[in-house]
């Protein structure tokens, strides 16, 4: 995305509501000065959406209740603003750093500074569970493809699965030395791979609650796993030892490791062969899979790095938005969505020629942001599990 971006006062809809009150608009452009706006209301229509007008620089393409698209001609920019659906703010008392939809979309798991982990209706934020049995904080949690387990990884080393029904923890996984910061589920979950503090991505039997192997021993902090099936011209390398009969789901799939130490990571799930070392400017938070082909990860300094599993000598695109570190990345239709430390949150899709931005967080992290079918949900450190409607998915 070439050109400059657009910011705007985070509670732009609130402002925009009465007549002759302005929201601020800038465009950052590189390189250039920064251009500074205002967009302001002339009144407010039958229907509830305000009628405005842009200051120079500045032209405003479409408003409804909830979104805003504006563009900035001499900073080639173009962003749509989303406010939120609804917001969540009840569900825990602090930070909220882990959170995942099930698989129908009725459910949510989240985890918090406060020391809890909950689930919760998507529909509504009215708590279901308690998932009470970590040690410290709960560093991670998702569902299993079913809806009806979770899975979570916390600062006391131990890896959790929960049933959703009644809350009870049905298995613990004991082996990692550091706090797990990130969790993958192979197939339906009868395996699943966690990657630690420790250094380490351990392979684990659910059934068995027993570690099969560990994948990777890197000597440096593994802050983000990701698993994909690779392109069949991927050479995944073969196994040393045949794989325990315990072991499903392995074959031909590519586990991805975001580091601390500045090095994205590809191995071969079933051979634990090393396929690509790829080294970033900074260290790697977080990494996805948009396809067979391409992967996405993102760095503590913003940068957000498409790269070719075939060929990973020199990145396909280098995206940078923000100098604040990368915190999440999701493949979404055409393209990906990103949130930032410094709150930013947007969707980038190639047949798009502007850029969805979640707005609602003042500048605080968004740490994670989930997609389900026309929703997206953001989960902040202010508390708050925002969920915005998409539209033309």
């Amino acid at each position: 995305m070439a050109g400059g971006r657009i910011f705007i006062q985070s509670d732009w809809a609130r402002a925009l509501r009465e007549n002759e009150r302005e929201a601020w608009v800038s465009c950052k452009i590189p390189g250039a000065a920064t251009l500074y706006g205002c967009i302001k209301c002339q009144g407010v229509g039958k229907d509830g959406v305000p009628v405005v007008t842009a200051s120079e620089g500045f032209e405003v393409a479409e408003i409804t209740k909830k979104s805003i698209l504006i563009s900035c001609p001499d900073g080639n920019a173009a962003s749509k603003f989303l406010m939120p659906y609804t917001t969540f703010s009840r569900i825990h008392t602090g930070s909220i750093t882990s959170m995942d939809i099930s698989s129908g979309g009725g459910l949510g798991v989240s985890c918090s500074t406060d020391g809890t982990m909950r689930i919760w209706q998507a529909n509504n934020g009215e708590l279901r569970r308690d998932l009470v049995g970590h040690v410290f904080d709960v560093n991670c949690c998702r569902f299993f493809p079913s809806g009806i387990v979770a899975l979570s990884g916390g600062m006391d080393a131990q890896l959790k699965i929960w049933s959703v029904e009644d809350g009870n923890c049905s298995v613990t996984f004991n082996g990692h030395k550091g706090g797990i910061l990130d969790t993958a589920i192979i197939e339906r979950g009868r395996n699943v791979i966690s990657s630690s503090r420790d250094g380490t991505a351990r392979l684990w039997d659910s059934g068995m609650s027993s570690c099969l192997a560990v994948l990777a021993d890197c000597g440096s902090p593994i802050n983000g796993c990701s698993l994909g099936v690779a392109e069949n011209t991927v050479n995944l390398g073969s196994p040393e030892q045949p794989p325990s009969e315990r072991e499903i789901g392995t074959e031909g799939k590519l586990l991805l490791l975001a580091r601390e130490d500045k090095k994205l990571q590809s191995i071969g799930l079933l051979s634990r062969q090393p396929i690509f070392m790829f080294e970033g400017s900074d260290a790697f938070n977080c990494c996805t899979f948009l396809s067979s082909t391409y992967v996405l990860a993102g760095t503590q300094d913003g940068n957000i790095y498409q790269l070719d599993v075939r060929n990973t000598k020199a990145p396909l695109r280098l995206i940078h938005r923000s100098g604040a570190p990368v915190l999440s990345l999701m493949p979404c239709r055409e393209g990906f969505m990103a949130s930032h430390g410094d709150g930013s949150c947007y969707v980038i899709q190639q047949d798009q020629d502007y850029v969805i931005e979640f707005t609602g967080p003042d500048c605080d992290p968004v740490y994670k942001v989930v997609l389900w079918e026309k929703f997206a949900y953001t989960c902040c450190r202010d508390g708050s599990v925002r969920k915005y409607q998409l539209q033309n998915f």
